[in-house]
C-alpha cells in the first residue's frame, strides 16, 4: 500500500508549513470607562463608521496612582476619554468627535453646518452634558441635599424641553441627518431613566433616540463600553 502524500501549504516549494499571519494592530486605542456618556459618544462614532480600534476600560474608582501607567501618560487631565493614535493622544470626547469626523469622513454634516455642529457641541457641554449625568450620578451614587437635586432636574428639564422643540422641527439636531452633534447630545439620554426622567414625557427626543438606535452598528451604552 502506498504511503499517502506529505501535504504542504499551497504555494510553498520547500513543504514549510505557510508562515502565520499576524492581525494588524489598530492604530488607534480608545481609553473609556463603563458608565461615562462621554466615553460612550466617541466609542459609538467608532462603531458606526466601523473604524478599527482597540479599546480598554478604566476603572475609575481606582485612585489615580493605581491606573495603567500608559493612560496616565496619555490623559492630560486624568479624565477619559482619550484617543491615542500613535504619539498623539487627544482627549475631551468634542474634541476628539470634531476629530473623527474629519478622519472618517462621516458624521460631520454638511460644510454650511460646521458651525452649528460647534454650537451644539459647547452646548451639549455645558448643559446636557452636565445636567441629566450630574443628577444620575446624585440618584444612583452620591445623593445630594435636596437644594442641589433641584437644581440639577431643573436644569435638565429646561434642556430636555430645549431638544424636544429643535426635534420637532428636523429628525436630527441638522437638516442633513445625523452628526457628531446627535451623538454628543444624545450620549447620556440612553440613561435618561435612571436620571429620574421617562422618555416619554419628551416625545420629539424619544423619536429621536429611536431613530439614532435604528443607524446600522449603533450600540447601547452598556454594551459598548
Amino acid at each position: 500500500m502506498a504511503d499517502k502524500p506529505h501535504m504542504t501549504a499551497p504555494n510553498d516549494p520547500a513543504g514549510l508549513p505557510a508562515p502565520r499571519r499576524e492581525t494588524p494592530v489598530s492604530p488607534l486605542l480608545l481609553y473609556g470607562a463603563v458608565d461615562s456618556g462621554h466615553s460612550y459618544k466617541v466609542r459609538l462614532l467608532l462603531l458606526l463608521t466601523r473604524t478599527p480600534h482597540r479599546y480598554q476600560r478604566i476603572a475609575l474608582d481606582l485612585p489615580r496612582a493605581d491606573r495603567p501607567a500608559a493612560f496616565v501618560a496619555a490623559s492630560r487631565y486624568g479624565e477619559v476619554p482619550v484617543l491615542v493614535e500613535g504619539d498623539v493622544a487627544r482627549c475631551q470626547s468634542n474634541a476628539i468627535l470634531l476629530h473623527l469626523a474629519q478622519r472618517t469622513g462621516a458624521f460631520g454634516g454638511l460644510p454650511a453646518e460646521h458651525g452649528a455642529i460647534v454650537q451644539w457641541l459647547f452646548w451639549e457641554a455645558n448643559r446636557v452634558g452636565f445636567s441629566v449625568p450630574n443628577l444620575r450620578f446624585a440618584r444612583r451614587w452620591a445623593p445630594q441635599p435636596a437644594q442641589v437635586m433641584a437644581y440639577l432636574r431643573d436644569r435638565a428639564e429646561a434642556d430636555l424641553q430645549a431638544l424636544d422643540a429643535t426635534l420637532a422641527r428636523n429628525e436630527f439636531l441638522l437638516p442633513s441627518g445625523p452628526t457628531i452633534a446627535d451623538l454628543a447630545c444624545s450620549a447620556y439620554l440612553f440613561w435618561l431613566d435612571q436620571a429620574g426622567f421617562a422618555p416619554t414625557a419628551y416625545p420629539e427626543v424619544a423619536r429621536w433616540l429611536n431613530a439614532l438606535r435604528a443607524l446600522p452598528g449603533w450600540t447601547h451604552p452598556d454594551a459598548a463600553l
